[in-house]
């Protein structure tokens, strides 16, 4: 599973970017990007997310 980001929802708030302990999401045109090779899986991002921008794809 990795972190996706809807693009459209996402508001670049950067909480993910804070919540995230691998430090796989970083921004970019103030819209959150999930790196698929460091992503841990462990859903942190989707928690801290305040507009429900970040899934879990299986």
């Amino acid at each position: 599973m990795t972190a996706i980001v809807d693009k459209e929802t996402c508001t670049g708030c950067e909480s993910c970017v804070e919540s995230c302990p691998l430090d796989a999401i970083t921004m970019q045109d103030d819209i959150a990007v999930v790196d698929e090779e460091v992503c841990g899986d462990c859903g942190a991002c989707v928690d801290a997310c305040p507009v429900d921008a970040i899934s879990m794809d299986e």
